[in-house]
């Protein structure tokens, strides 16, 4: 069964906007499994726009599931991460004032950069997820330099203009998926998905884990955290292949 990991960052977005202490990423992450969730993820950005290294400090010490840290592939981040040794790392592209992570890995350029880092976070104890466009390539060179896991980029399935370009993006995702479970890599999907389009994405087999935040969170504003991620891990449960 495919596991779901929400992510609290906006949340914390919603604090750092007006310079309060509320509301609180922890608390939301307890909430959150109280849903149901079957982990927490949260982006811990250089800039410091949203998670704050205190989140993540409090979130290591009462996630009771699985604490994965989206973090960019910097020497300062890796000590971070070895610091607070949250349950897994993913690597992401970072760009200084994007509005969210706008890409995956492009791994025939990037992965030497990424290869120690990797190795220097798993002798650390923490397993690895490369965050990539869903590419056969990106999936084949992941494996090659020892991650544990990839999450396939879902912006562009997401974003299609129209239902020709979606089933194509599906396609890449299912291929993708696919090759890595044949690679001995974890799968997860994440980045623009709903409570609509992550049907589709849910059916894939090899799918292990959705990480998804947004649209919780936009729906926890009318509902409750704990309803909106129950919602969202049964549309995930009664789609996802037995």
């Amino acid at each position: 069964m495919s596991r779901l990991s929400v992510n609290v960052d906006h949340i914390a977005t919603l604090r750092q906007l007006r310079g309060t202490k509320y509301p609180d990423p922890v608390l939301a992450g307890y909430i959150a499994e109280l849903g149901g969730a079957d982990g927490i993820t949260i982006h811990l950005r250089q800039d410091r726009r949203h998670i704050q290294d205190r989140d993540l400090l409090l979130l290591r010490q009462t996630v009771s599931t699985h604490l994965t840290l989206e973090m960019a592939p910097t020497e300062g981040m890796v000590q971070i991460a070895l610091k607070y040794l949250p349950d897994m790392v993913t690597l992401v592209p970072e760009r200084s004032g994007e509005n969210t992570t706008e890409r995956g890995f492009n791994l025939e350029q990037e992965a030497g950069d990424l290869e120690p880092i990797i190795t220097k976070l798993q002798d650390g104890g923490i397993e690895v997820s490369l965050f990539i466009d869903p590419t056969e390539t990106n999936v084949r060179i992941a494996a090659e330099i020892g991650s544990d896991f990839v999450e396939l980029n879902t912006t562009f399935y997401a974003d299609a203009p129209d239902f020709e370009k979606e089933l194509e993006e599906l396609d890449k995702i299912e291929k993708s998926a696919t090759l890595a479970a044949k690679q001995k890599l974890g799968v997860a999907v994440g980045h623009a998905l709903d409570y609509q389009n992550v049907i589709n994405i849910a059916a894939i087999e090899s799918v292990e884990e959705f990480s998804i935040g947004h649209s919780i969170i936009c729906r926890a504003a009318l509902v409750g955290l704990e309803r909106a991620t129950r919602e969202m891990k049964e549309i995930i449960e009664k789609t996802s292949p037995k």
